[in-house]
């Protein structure tokens, strides 16, 4: 791609995703990042404007409404950000020959099959952020053009807000923590998935397009996952008030909020392994990566 456009370079994805493209020689210089100031996704002309004026060779969309419960609340914010914008950004890229790159989220599925899921499997979202985000996958699909959808999983990063930095925030306010264990995933690095998305725009041509899950490797629960986040944390010298017997599994009945969750959220990425040659490393090898650079 010759020119770029990104959206969303405020949100822990966008901006990973914009470090990556600024550190990269074959990239920098090429992209146009915009955030919420430059483009408002709730504004159909504005996005209507933004491509026709800058007319990039690739869209790249990693904005998005991800305030999952409040979604639940405010469900024409939530459409008109993650289902009606891409459509936008797809109508717009097809009208001028470009392609596009759309993220989206394990929350398409019900999380109640047994094993991992893998890209055909049949989507059920539980809350009106998961319905957003399927609705925003099939709306560019029905526009045709040459695309990739990434769906991802636990996103973090030491950018944005997320698990990880919460975590992180009350084991050092709090002598206890309760945390769900019986909901299981794959924490995955906003800047490991921006590392992966670089490495596939230069095969692209040679790999074609569709639906891939985009994770990291292996999986854990919420509860696990902190479970690391505090130890590895405690060894990279970071202080922290939660007592050693601190964390407290629960089940997600004890913690209930106004968006149901996937209780599995294991997604298979041999799709994207076979397609791209590249797998994404293991979690906790994400998580270490975060937390060094923090300790720095």
């Amino acid at each position: 791609a010759k020119k770029i456009l990104l959206t969303g370079i405020n949100g822990q994805l966008g901006h990973a995703l914009q470090q990556a493209f600024s550190g990269d020689e074959h990239f920098s210089g090429f992209v146009t990042g915009l955030d919420r100031d430059l483009l408002d996704l709730t504004d159909a002309d504005a996005i209507r404007r933004a491509v026709q004026t800058l007319k990039p060779d690739l869209i790249i969309n990693p904005a998005a409404y991800t305030a999952v419960d409040k979604a639940e609340s405010e469900p024409e914010l939530a459409y008109a950000i993650n289902a009606t914008a891409p459509q936008l950004l797809a109508e717009e890229a097809a009208k001028i020959g470009a392609r596009l790159i759309h993220f989206s989220t394990d929350y398409v599925y019900a999380g109640d099959k047994q094993g991992a899921y893998c890209e055909g499997d049949a989507t059920n979202p539980l809350s009106v952020y998961g319905k957003s985000k399927l609705a925003g996958e099939d709306a560019i699909r029905a526009v045709g053009l040459p695309h990739l959808i990434f769906r991802t999983s636990w996103v973090y990063g030491a950018y944005g807000k997320n698990f990880l930095k919460t975590i992180l925030r009350l084991a050092a306010e709090r002598d206890e923590l309760r945390i769900v264990a019986d909901q299981i995933g794959a924490p995955t690095s906003s800047t490991n998935i921006a590392d992966a998305v670089l490495s596939i725009i230069r095969g692209w041509q040679q790999c074609g397009g569709g639906t891939y899950h985009l994770a990291a490797a292996g999986e854990t629960s919420w509860y696990g996952y902190a479970q690391f986040v505090i130890a590895y944390a405690r060894a990279q010298g970071i202080v922290l008030k939660l007592a050693d017997t601190g964390l407290k599994p629960i089940p997600a009945s004890e913690y209930p909020l106004p968006a149901k969750r996937p209780q599995n959220s294991r997604m298979n990425t041999h799709l994207l392994e076979r397609s791209f040659a590249l797998k994404l490393p293991q979690w906790q090898d994400g998580v270490k990566r975060v937390l060094n650079e923090w300790a720095e």
